[in-house]
């Protein structure tokens, strides 16, 4: 229903090991669940503007892609840089029973939410059957 990929996660971990640096801010753990007829993910971006926030989806991989900009002036002499700063992206493979359609999208406390619906063909249902003097319901 809902994978997440990175392919560039275990080099930059393995570029962090062997340089001591990070290769490109790594800012954006999810977490993923589903809830009644939807899926919820919930992104942690804190300190990001909402408006260097972008959702893209093609053919139902979902890219989330932010930035967050560093907070003092460009002039000025950096003595500690510990918060990850630059554009980041995050992709998620959404499944073909989730509705990519109708994503609801909102941003509140440095935390990014998407609802999905699950899509109506994907849910369960049940089917009368007819025969014989007795009616029965299969659910599938």
């Amino acid at each position: 229903m809902l994978m997440r990929t990175d392919p560039f996660r275990e080099l930059d971990r393995l570029t962090e090991q062997l340089l001591g640096t990070v290769a490109r801010p790594v800012g954006m753990p999810m977490d993923a669940y589903r809830t009644g007829d939807e899926v919820v993910v919930h992104f942690d971006l804190p300190g990001v503007d909402p408006e260097s926030v972008d959702l893209d989806i093609e053919r139902n991989v979902l890219t989330v892609s932010a930035e967050r900009r560093w907070p003092g002036p460009e002039d000025a002499e950096r003595i500690a840089a510990e918060r990850p700063s630059g554009r980041f992206s995050r992709q998620v493979f959404l499944g073909d029973t989730l509705d990519v359609e109708r994503i609801d999208a909102s941003y509140d406390a440095g935390v990014l939410t998407l609802r999905v619906p699950v899509a109506e063909q994907a849910k369960p249902r049940r089917i009368q059957i007819s025969g014989g003097s007795r009616k029965k319901q299969i659910t599938t």
